[in-house]
């Protein structure tokens, strides 16, 4: 194997990420804001007068460094996604990065790997918390390296036993995955015909987090108003990928200040995001 449990579990990463107008924007129009170009609600986040940033975003500060080194790129798919906001997420931001591996599973040889990341930022002027995340991939190529099969270092969130509450259906665009890559994640497993093919796919697939963005976007606009500022927490469970050009179905459930939410697809009627939950401010 490439590495073993312990080496794996003590790495850990520094470092910096800076951001502004242009990337929350880009951002936002990789989500697939600004179609309705004079609608005022989306104009706050695609033009730079008064400008929001959408909350998922924090998924996208990462000093990743050599935490995943050794790993089957080719053969990995993104499990769970969680943010923390500490604050809202400021339009622009020079921001310090530490990160670590927070767990490392074992499924056995063969059978694959899950691999906990744990992401926290802080505003580099002042040192005040700005996200906490967690990500989670499944390394499908790189089981039998020595660790525990579990448990996994978060409990997964439960969906409410009744009717959704609210649905929002958006569309995503053939040309999507294209556009949310320039925003940083330049895997090829996206636009690469053959790189799909060899992962398993018929065609490239949109990102994990494209698909996450979206999913809060429908809660961003169907539950808080286009009011960034009310999310301060934003899980995700993915169970498929979702291919550009296809529709996503976001089914909400609100209870309090938890929306939990379920994404499907239109064309498919296939579950894309499950166990989906949102924390809104009191």
């Amino acid at each position: 194997m490439a590495f073993t449990y312990d080496e794996i579990k003590a790495r850990t990463a520094k470092g910096e990420y800076s951001y502004g107008d242009r990337e929350t924007m880009l951002y936002a129009l990789g989500l697939g804001m600004g179609r309705a170009p004079l609608d005022p609600q989306e104009l706050q986040y695609t033009y730079e007068k008064n400008l929001k940033t959408v909350p998922t975003m924090a998924a996208l500060f990462g000093a990743r460094g050599n935490l995943l080194e050794g790993v089957n790129y080719t053969m990995v798919v993104h499990g769970e996604q969680r943010i923390t906001l500490h604050q809202p997420l400021p339009w622009k931001a020079d921001l310090l990065v530490e990160a670590r591996v927070a767990e490392a599973l074992d499924k056995g040889a063969g059978k694959g790997a899950v691999i906990y990341m744990e992401t926290k930022t802080r505003l580099k002027d002042t040192g005040a918390p700005v996200s906490t995340s967690m990500s989670s991939i499944f390394a499908r190529g790189d089981g039998g390296f020595g660790g525990p099969n579990g448990p996994a270092p978060a409990e997964t969130h439960q969906i409410p036993d009744r009717k959704p509450d609210a649905t929002c259906e958006l569309a995503t665009r053939e040309d999507q995955a294209l556009l949310y890559r320039l925003s940083g994640d330049r895997n090829p497993l996206h636009c690469d015909p053959d790189v799909a093919t060899a992962a398993g796919f018929p065609k490239p697939i949109l990102h994990g987090l494209c698909t996450y963005g979206v999913s809060c976007r429908a809660v961003l606009q169907t539950i808080c108003n286009y009011d960034h500022t009310r999310i301060t927490a934003f899980d995700a469970r993915f169970s498929s990928p979702v291919y550009p050009g296809e529709t996503v179905i976001v089914d909400m459930w609100v209870d309090g200040n938890v929306v939990s939410y379920r994404s499907r697809l239109k064309e498919r009627d296939v579950m894309v995001i499950n166990n989906g939950r949102c924390v809104l401010k009191d």
